[in-house]
């Protein structure tokens, strides 16, 4: 009986997790590809890699412009510039036609991608969203004395609660935004780390000749981690002055991707990326984990958290991290645990041992009678709001989905919560 218990609780579980991540998933360039009208715009959020932040966020706004807009914006401005005025039309909230023409006191400020950043002092991360009246909602920046240079324009698409995709007539422009300085292909990477506390790690991409590999790298896209000072004398690093001058170089290398990969970018990713240090020899890849918005790399030894974003700007990245990433190929796997043989710990032994009866096959939840219908639906969810008018070019298929996927949620917990009560 226990043991039917625990599996019908881990398949609960499972299916729960998937039901969750498919309410909640969302593609921006896919949403988007059906609308040429938004194709530049869809192309500069692949190129600065917006797309995998807008993808990370479970609730997002996407705030569009059209070719034409989106050509005299890229006509007179470096990839830098033009990421952070993106930035600041990703808000991070929901907002769809009804919510913009219902805000409370008629006017409100949203949160943007950009003030996430660090590059957003004060109020330059944020946008003001004001009802105008008259069918009218005006956008601009939050900054003292900005003007409500553009205007919502109309509905694109909606996925409730989830993301919501609205056009609007002119770009969002902060002060200061267009005046940021692009980034040179000979920035002082040694001096960006030295700042953000990762002396010891300079010295040694420095001595060792991969500081060039950095810089050479830097101009197609480079990701950095650098441990910090204290990562260095934490308890368990080991002991570097034993690694042959190969092995040191490839330890550093590990510490980079040959690609620009902002954190958005990581926290989307999958399957494991390989470093610099990654050759015919030997993997030298990294895995990551996330947890909201905190990302962790994983080596087959052991883990290191993304402390801080010391530079974001296409198309390089440098991150610090706690803790010194340390290759498999290198030092091996990390230890499993000995198992406890003491006496008081040893396993009962199995039934079957004491009484060799058969037992009875485990029920399977998927071959269960359905669960009973639902005696009033007053007890349900509330129904969903009818559509508005101009979201109506929505895709109907997922707005069922997203209406029907907490039924089917409660239809799975019912069956599975009947065999764990057995």
């Amino acid at each position: 009986m226990t043991t039917v218990t625990t599996i019908t609780l881990s398949t609960f579980f499972i299916i729960t997790t998937t039901i969750l991540t498919f309410t909640k998933a969302h593609n921006i360039t896919a949403i988007l590809s059906p609308f040429p009208e938004y194709s530049q715009f869809n192309n500069y959020l692949t190129q600065t890699k917006l797309d995998d932040d807008i993808n990370s966020h479970e609730t997002i706004t996407v705030l569009v412009l059209n070719n034409g807009i989106m050509s005299s914006l890229a006509d007179k401005h470096p990839l830098s510039v033009i990421k952070a005025v993106l930035s600041l039309h990703i808000l991070l909230d929901y907002y769809d036609n009804k919510k913009l023409h219902a805000i409370s006191d008629g006017t409100t400020l949203s949160t943007t991608l950009y003030q996430t950043t660090g590059n957003a002092p004060g109020n330059v991360g944020f946008v003001n969203i004001t009802d105008l009246k008259g069918g009218k909602v005006g956008f601009g920046s939050a900054v003292s004395g900005s003007k409500l240079d553009s205007s919502y324009t109309k509905s694109v698409k909606q996925i409730p609660y989830n993301i919501s995709v609205l056009e609007i007539s002119s770009p969002i422009i902060a002060p200061g935004i267009l005046t940021a300085p692009a980034p040179s292909a000979d920035v002082n990477i040694t001096g960006l780390l030295e700042k953000a506390g990762c002396k010891t790690f300079v010295k040694l991409i420095t001595d060792t000749g991969v500081l060039k590999v950095f810089q050479k790298a830097a101009g197609n896209g480079l990701t950095i981690f650098a441990p910090s000072d204290e990562a260095f004398k934490a308890a368990g690093t080991p002991d570097l002055s034993t690694l042959t001058s190969a092995e040191l170089v490839a330890l550093l290398e590990y510490h980079a991707l040959g690609s620009y990969t902002p954190k958005g970018s990581l926290k989307t990713t999958k399957k494991p990326i390989s470093t610099l240090a990654t050759n015919a020899g030997g993997k030298y890849d990294l895995s990551v984990s996330t947890a909201g918005d905190s990302v962790t790399l994983v080596s087959g030894v052991g883990s290191s958290r993304l402390a801080s974003t010391v530079l974001d700007s296409t198309p390089l990245c440098v991150f610090t991290v706690d803790n010194l990433l340390l290759p498999t190929e290198l030092f091996g796997k990390a230890p499993s645990p000995a198992p406890d043989m003491s006496p008081e710990s040893a396993p009962a032994p199995a039934p079957e041992m004491l009484a060799p009866e058969p037992a009875a096959p485990a029920p399977s939840p998927f071959l269960s009678p359905p669960a009973p219908p639902m005696e009033s639906p007053a007890s349900g969810p509330a129904p969903a709001e009818e559509p508005t008018a101009d979201s109506q070019n929505s895709d109907a298929s997922n707005d069922v989905n997203a209406v029907k996927a907490p039924l089917v949620y409660i239809a799975l917990v019912s069956v599975l919560m009947s065999y764990v009560m057995i």
